[in-house]
């Protein structure tokens, strides 16, 4: 079967203490219906309508990396914290997980995970704030899950890069969210943010629902540090979770989208008892799928670093003469500063070089702009191979993402092959199919600034396209911006060149800090995930 060449057994998840593949005969689940939501305003408005919709005995389960109780889901609508907090003080059980993080002074987010924590708790929620992290590391993976025992039909999960926080309510015409939060000044003071999840209904939110569940039975202290623990019974701070309810029956299937769920766990002192040596199936299951490789890889992604990960790019570059990579990056990083900028720049300078001297022309990388021309900042964690496989997920291209923090990635192939001419563009008979196809589409359309376009079907005319608006683009620049502006928000990526001294300092922070390897020691030696 098709389906078992590109998703991995059990065997190749690697994790055998996880419940996931435990649950039914195969490691993926079948019947379900996977629905794109590119853009933070897309996402939050569903999310709000199926928050409206819980009744008492209902159950929320999330987990974030940051969470700001003040965010609008909508622009007359309530905040995060509001909406969760009604569901709550009628009767749902709402369970959340969000990481502790470090310290505000270096830019994370404790204080806004605190506050919206003590919110929920204060309402009849809980919600724990989770540092079981590898050292150095956060627990970046995003989801929620609503379940609706009696009403399994409403029941829905969803997966993917975008944060319950400031800055992420952005739509297609990439205005920007005006509560923004601290980024570069070339981003503006509203940056405009481009992001996915993905609404996975059927029987794979009983998947989703067990890898929260994993997390919030683990019994290890939420964190290690005695003053945290100190703190924590100074403010009265909920330090272990009441037990979840029993675990409802998975829904029916609904439609014709097999999903496996694809993760990270470090390997970290005192491991997580459903994955002691960790878990690296978010690594895995990129290699395999892009064995299979033969036509155009389309990726989005926040780094794309890591030669340890590019390699996996390019060695299949170097193995398919045909083969063609499209990734849609940042053109900045997020953050200015002499020492904040420079190891962004070298770890994704590194991967891209590697993969370039694999693929040449074949690898094409661009940053994206809205219609003003402010740089748009690419959150977004997506990737469609040969129009079969796609996955939208919390995992960035890079090593932390592969090994290091917790993540969390939805791989979608659709049963439904699509009919549209190229058919079966890998040429190995697994055949087009309608999702894969339809988020390549979706996503190249508006950085094309164009409508429906039949012709973006054909993975060489979406090539040559990307190619061509972005060079317009670049020469109406080049050329002093003289005439209307071409169509389209491409612009080939060009990165600022780094003196020595700087490539030296920061390929050390890169390593150190940056992109941190939390593989065990057999793994790191051999260079295998």
């Amino acid at each position: 079967m098709v389906t078992s060449e590109w998703f991995l057994s059990a065997a190749e998840r690697g994790n055998p203490a996880t419940r996931l593949d435990t649950r039914r005969s195969a490691s993926w689940s079948t019947g379900n219906t996977a629905t794109p939501l590119v853009h933070g305003a897309a996402y939050f408005a569903e999310l709000l309508q199926g928050l409206a919709q819980l009744e008492p005995g209902d159950l929320v389960l999330f987990t974030d990396w940051r969470g700001d109780p003040d965010q609008r889901l909508s622009t007359d609508g309530p905040s995060v914290g509001t909406a969760l907090c009604q569901a709550a003080e009628r009767g749902v059980d709402v369970r959340g997980l969000i990481w502790r993080s470090h310290l505000d002074r270096l830019s994370f987010s404790a204080k806004e995970n605190r506050h919206l924590g003590d919110e929920i708790e204060a309402a009849g929620g809980e919600c724990l704030l989770d540092m079981r992290v590898r050292t150095g590391g956060s627990h970046h993976q995003k989801f929620v899950v609503l379940r609706h025992p009696g009403r399994p039909h409403l029941d829905v999960a969803y997966v993917g890069g975008i944060d319950l926080c400031h800055g992420r309510r952005d739509d297609a015409e990439h205005g920007g969210d005006h509560q923004s939060q601290p980024m570069a000044a070339v981003y503006g003071s509203s940056p405009p943010w481009h992001d996915a999840m993905v609404a996975l209904r059927g029987p794979v939110v009983g998947d989703v629902e067990t890898v929260f569940r994993e997390r919030w039975d683990d019994p290890q202290p939420l964190t290690r540090s005695p003053t945290h623990r100190v703190a924590n019974r100074l403010r009265g701070e909920d330090w272990k979770g009441s037990p979840l309810p029993p675990q409802v029956a998975d829904p029916k299937p609904v439609g014709t989208h097999a999903v496996q769920l694809l993760r990270t766990y470090p390997r970290r002192a005192g491991g997580y008892p459903f994955a002691p040596q960790g878990e690296r199936s978010v690594a895995r299951g990129y290699t395999k799928a892009l064995s299979r490789a033969r036509h155009l890889v389309y990726l989005e992604d926040q780094y794309l670093w890591s030669t340890e990960v590019a390699e996996t790019f390019a060695t299949v570059l170097r193995e398919q003469p045909d083969l063609r990579v499209i990734a849609v990056v940042p053109h900045h990083p997020d953050q200015d500063g002499r020492f904040a900028m420079p190891p962004n720049l070298v770890g994704r300078s590194r991967a891209l070089a590697l993969m370039r001297a694999a693929g040449g022309d074949r690898v094409a990388v661009y940053g994206i702009e809205n219609l003003a021309g402010t740089p748009v900042y690419v959150h977004a964690k997506v990737c469609v191979i040969d129009d079969v496989w796609a996955t939208i997920g919390s995992d960035n291209v890079n090593r932390r993402s592969w090994t290091h923090d917790s993540e969390l990635s939805a791989a979608v192939l659709d049963e439904q092959r699509d009919s549209r001419s190229p058919n079966d563009p890998g040429g190995l008979g697994d055949g087009a199919r309608r999702y894969a196809r339809d988020l390549r589409l979706q996503l190249m359309q508006e950085h094309l600034d164009i409508g429906d376009d039949p012709a973006l079907v054909d993975p060489d005319a979406a090539w040559d396209a990307f190619r061509n608006s972005a060079s317009n683009l670049q020469a109406w620049y080049d050329e002093g911006r003289r005439g209307p502006r071409p169509r389209g928000r491409l612009r080939p990526l060009q990165d600022p060149p780094l003196s020595a001294w700087t490539t030296r300092w920061a390929t050390a922070a890169y390593h150190l800090v940056y992109d941190p390897d939390g593989r065990p020691r057999t793994l790191r030696r051999t260079g295998s995930f």
